[in-house]
């Protein structure tokens, strides 16, 4: 199978949150013991969902030095198909244009984030190896699992200690700019109790032959968490409607979004005016966002010039409703410049924001904020073989520059365990990843080959 058929077949394995990472990661393991490759699959059923990791080594026994070579082959939802209007809306269907300027793009879901870097980094591992030179720091590919779903397939990798690395590069989106920095990483959970009234008129309700309700669609524009200025929040404005209704309402139905570290493109209210009911969930919503809007007020003291936005974020990103509440889900970003003591003063703040109104707050998942030293070996080898890129992409003296990114990333977990990391990979990030149409440029992925080549060449040899 060529470079192009398994980037097909990558795109075509279904590896959303719902779907599970063990068919594309049984693939990617036969992919890499057709290279000489010893594979190892790290098995885990999360939440009944089957999920593995993929660990190839050159040979069987770990060593005691090894340089991880890190991609995510999870994917995000990939929304509404309709909206892939370049892959015949169906997100998995890997579909290539040619364009003028930029040549030839692949699209479909993860062909930037971040299913191809895997291939991209199998391809420069099969040069190293075919040219039967003594490693003196061997490779280790991996492809974790839960990457949009808190890294958890990073985690158990560092827990039961499957790797020994001293060094990674870890796959992301960066148009093969060298990120050395990012912002650590919050998960929020929110649950807003219906009171004992609203539940009975919603059980009447559903039973009722004659009852009606009047619904409300709101819509905005998917986009990254970690860039909310290149989207439009549809559960925001949801939610702003909601307040501006007349007070005693019975709230039928709230649900938006399909993950929660993505800005929702879409929402949908369903409500009564049954009126004269008390302690209304739409009242106890109000408060809390007005909590989180206190919260976000103060992020403008903690500016962190290396990033873009500069300051922490908070993006509500999902919500859904059941019988006896609502859960709203999303996520905090923060840059190096917030303590953990400042991190922590915010979350209680909120606690006790839901607390005053019977909501249950809770923080599902936290990775600190990383950063490289610019001096460290692994930067300068890597800065050094950015610059020998041929293409367009190494052009602009700019895209040099080590940068600093929002999203978090398995950097963040690797971090923390005492591993320098590199994040670089092929394809855009923001405007690109987690929307419609995602995709990357066929020449770049061939760079990102040469560059995992020869950054291995320097340290392996």
């Amino acid at each position: 199978m060529d470079f192009l058929e398994a980037c097909r077949k990558f795109i075509e394995l279904d590896s959303t949150p719902q779907m599970g990472s063990l068919e594309l990661a049984n693939f990617a393991a036969s992919l890499c013991r057709e290279a000489g490759l010893h594979v190892e699959l790290q098995l885990e059923n999360v939440n009944g969902i089957e999920q593995a990791n993929v660990i190839a080594r050159p040979h069987e026994a770990r060593p005691e030095k090894e340089i991880l070579l890190q991609t995510h082959l999870d994917t995000c939802d990939p929304g509404a198909y309709a909206l892939w209007t370049k892959t015949g809306a169906n997100p998995f269907n890997a579909s290539i244009y040619r364009d003028a300027q930029a040549g030839e793009r692949l699209y479909g879901l993860g062909a930037a984030n971040t299913k191809l870097d895997f291939l991209c980094k199998l391809e420069a591992v099969k040069e190293l190896l075919s040219s039967g030179v003594t490693l003196k720091t061997p490779p280790v590919l991996v492809g974790t699992f839960g990457e949009e779903t808190g890294m958890h397939g990073a985690v158990k990798l560092i827990r039961k200690k499957k790797i020994s690395a001293a060094m990674a590069l870890v796959g992301e989106p960066t148009d093969l700019q060298l990120v050395c920095a990012g912002k650590g990483f919050a998960g929020v959970e929110i649950e807003v109790p219906f009171s004992d009234e609203e539940k009975s008129l919603r059980a009447e309700h559903d039973l009722s032959d004659g009852s009606s309700t009047q619904s409300r669609l709101f819509k905005g524009k998917a986009a990254h968490s970690s860039a909310p200025e290149a989207g439009e929040n549809a559960i925001l404005k949801m939610i702003e409607y909601l307040t501006k209704l007349p007070e005693g309402i019975v709230m039928m139905e709230m649900e938006g979004g399909v993950s929660f570290n993505t800005i929702p493109s879409h929402a949908m209210l369903e409500f009564d005016m049954v009126g004269a009911v008390r302690e209304t969930i739409g009242v106890k919503i109000a408060k809390i966002v007005s909590a989180i809007r206190n919260v976000e007020h103060q992020f403008e003291a903690y500016p962190d010039p290396e990033f873009s936005p500069s300051i922490p974020t908070l993006n509500i990103g999902l919500v859904r409703t059941y019988e006896d509440f609502v859960k709203l889900s999303g996520c905090c970003r923060l840059p190096p410049s917030v303590s953990n003591e400042v991190y922590e003063k915010w979350m209680e703040g909120l606690r006790e924001a839901c607390d005053q109104v019977g909501a249950v707050f809770r923080v599902t998942d936290y990775k600190q904020p990383f950063r490289t030293p610019s001096d460290h070996p692994l930067v300068q080898i890597c800065l050094e073989e950015r610059a020998k890129l041929q293409s367009k992409s190494a052009t602009d003296a700019s895209q040099m520059a080590l940068q600093a990114q929002s999203v978090a990333n398995e950097a963040n977990v690797f971090s923390r365990f005492g591993i320098p990391c590199v994040v670089v990979g092929p394809g855009q990030g923001v405007g690109n990843s987690h929307a419609p149409n995602e995709h990357v440029r066929i020449e770049q992925l061939h760079d990102a080959t040469r560059f995992y080549r020869g950054v291995l060449e320097r340290v392996c040899l």
